[in-house]
């Protein structure tokens, strides 16, 4: 039997919100653009406690993400699920977008202000219901930074930094 990918190659595909039914179907936000190869039937998707859920089925009802587990057989199992993260290998199919970042490029990143002064450093990526935040640690303190362009208009991977224009009161200590 084989390990199974190195956990740090892995990519979030997607994030349990809630159950759906009696019988375990989960409701997951899609956070890839190939939603149909990633929940397709017999794909195995890893759990961030290092388990796996194989696909049985997937399906679009009322526009969410209905999905069915051979490891969810009701709904008690399917609750246990509720906010994890589902996660794969990297696909080699993916279209390389410019404005398309992993998880694993950003942590790490420096993170400054237009004029050059240092915020902090890039620690994680949440993936939460309300969009992506990025976790920022800094000196005595943790910042979440909503990752949309309005608040970090440049992500330079090679050069090992994120630019940041936040709105008042962003950086103000809580």
């Amino acid at each position: 039997m084989s390990p199974g990918p190195d956990p740090s190659d892995l990519r979030v595909v997607g994030r349990v919100v809630k159950v759906h039914g009696l019988r375990g179907e989960l409701v997951v936000e899609p956070s890839t653009d190939e939603v149909e190869a990633r929940f397709a039937a017999g794909s195995v998707l890893r759990l961030p406690d290092g388990g796996s859920l194989t696909i049985r089925a997937a399906r679009w009802h009322s526009g969410r993400l209905l999905v069915a587990a051979e490891e969810v057989g009701d709904r008690d199992a399917a609750e246990a699920l509720r906010r994890a993260t589902l996660s794969a290998p990297p696909s080699e199919a993916a279209p390389d977008d410019p404005d398309e970042f992993h998880d694993h490029q950003l942590e790490g990143l420096r993170v400054e202000l237009a004029d050059g002064t240092v915020v902090g450093t890039v620690t994680a990526v949440d993936h939460g219901a309300g969009g992506d935040l990025l976790v920022v640690d800094r000196p005595g303190s943790e910042l979440l930074v909503p990752f949309v362009r309005a608040i970090v208009p440049t992500v330079d991977v090679a050069g090992g930094r994120v630019v940041l224009d936040p709105p008042e009161g962003l950086l103000d200590p809580e």
